[in-house]
């Protein structure tokens, strides 16, 4: 007999029937003895269409009332599969995050959770029951409601598989597994049966939209076995381990595990800056008080007491508050300068730690844009990974390209 963690996203639980789908399939591992605790989102929509009501009457709500709001979409979800489980037979109770005792800091639409009390979980496990939990949800220490952010049921679902110490978190989606890169965009995606924690920190902060970050940090920080399935067909899906020497079928690490892509990218350039000690610090400096995320920064040398260009990147969405705030702050401050702007590119990254112990991976991939005439504005590298930005227009084309020419067109990846 094992514990099971399982969390079902919004598509998932997204009408009646898919409910219904879901019990049956929470009842498949219930009749082989397994234990089961069961996370789910609100179902899809749902949430969208309360934060649209709370902006029709206040265009600025407060972030406790949004927390009470956002929070009983959930709670709909968890009552509906705890009476479908009911339904076909198999005795189920549904809790919120509160009931269930997640405990959170007090920092509304962003909480962190700080600690999760499992005594009644436990004694409802034991009784023989599927415990139904409502995701993305806790409470502080003052009683009051909590969200942890947009897909905050990923993190639920791994929290409580670690205080519990489950044998497996699995998130069920609407994909079957974590590919090589998106099938969207590159048809000849492959799924990997498995990929170490540090590799899926990079794709999904870079990118790739399969699981949240924090939910993967807790199942590095916490070593939880986390697996992600299909909602809709049978399939091994992906297992995320902590470390390469877990997955005992691979002989040696693959050079790159996949490619991440991400539109959601814009570039700022700062000509002719003071090239003088602190400069950056005045530059970022607001950005940063502004509570504004900068990526990628690029400062070209330039000869002594000369001037210098200072570019960077942030989200696409905080572009134009950037571009105000170094117009009418960081400019001023520094005594001139002329500004560029671009938010038509895109951040291309290949991932893998297998780059840890192979040279000439920058050097491919930049043979293989250039054979494809992709020019290269940006350049930021770690150990595992090496992402460039390119024009928007290009992504899809360069994706393509070093998908091929790294050997992850060919079906049999995994066990390479």
């Amino acid at each position: 007999m094992a514990l099971y963690v399982q969390k079902f996203g919004g598509t998932s639980v997204g009408s009646v029937d898919r409910i219904k789908a879901v019990a049956e399939k929470v009842k498949g591992f219930r009749d082989q003895g397994h234990q089961v605790v069961v996370v789910v989102s609100a179902m899809s929509g749902e949430t969208n269409r309360l934060t649209d009501m709370a902006n029709a009457i206040n265009e600025d709500p407060a972030p406790r009332e949004m927390d009470m709001l956002l929070s009983t979409g959930e709670q709909v979800t968890i009552s509906l599969l705890a009476m479908a489980l009911q339904q076909i037979g198999v005795s189920a109770t549904s809790h919120t995050g509160a009931q269930v005792g997640i405990h959170t800091d007090s920092a509304y639409t962003k909480a962190r959770i700080q600690r999760i009390e499992t005594d009644d979980l436990k004694s409802d496990l034991d009784d023989g029951k599927v415990v139904v939990v409502a995701g993305f949800q806790g409470v502080d220490e003052d009683g009051n409601i909590t969200t942890l952010g947009r897909g905050g049921s990923d993190t639920t679902g791994v929290a409580l598989a670690a205080a519990l110490g489950a044998d497996e978190c699995q998130i069920y989606t609407d994909v079957d597994g974590v590919y090589t890169t998106d099938p969207r965009v590159c048809s000849k995606a492959q799924r990997l049966e498995s990929i170490t924690v540090e590799e899926m920190l990079e794709l999904a902060s870079l990118g790739s939209k399969v699981l949240q970050i924090r939910a993967v940090e807790f199942a590095g920080k916490y070593n939880v076995p986390l697996r992600v399935l299909s909602s809709f067909e049978d399939g091994p899906g992906t297992l995320i381990v902590a470390d390469a020497d877990q997955d005992e079928d691979a002989m040696e690490e693959p050079l790159i595990s996949g490619i991440a892509f991400t539109k959601n990218e814009a570039k700022l350039t700062l000509l002719n800056t003071p090239d003088v000690p602190g400069v950056a610090s005045r530059i970022l400096g607001p950005i940063a008080d502004a509570n504004i995320e900068v990526d990628m920064i690029v400062q070209n040398v330039a000869p002594a007491g000369d001037y210098t260009d200072f570019t960077f990147t942030v989200a696409k969405g905080d572009y134009k508050a950037t571009k105000k705030l170094l117009e009418e702050t960081v400019i001023p401050d520094l005594g001139g300068g002329e500004l560029r702007g671009d938010d038509n590119i895109a951040k291309v990254s290949l991932v893998g730690v297998g780059m840890r112990s192979h040279a000439g991976v920058a050097s491919k991939m930049f043979r293989v844009l250039a054979d494809e005439n992709v020019n290269i504005r940006m350049v930021s590298t770690s150990e595992i990974k090496i992402s460039v930005v390119i024009d928007e227009k290009h992504m899809e084309l360069a994706v393509n390209a070093l998908h091929k020419a790294f050997g992850l067109d060919k079906s049999d990846i995994e066990s390479e």
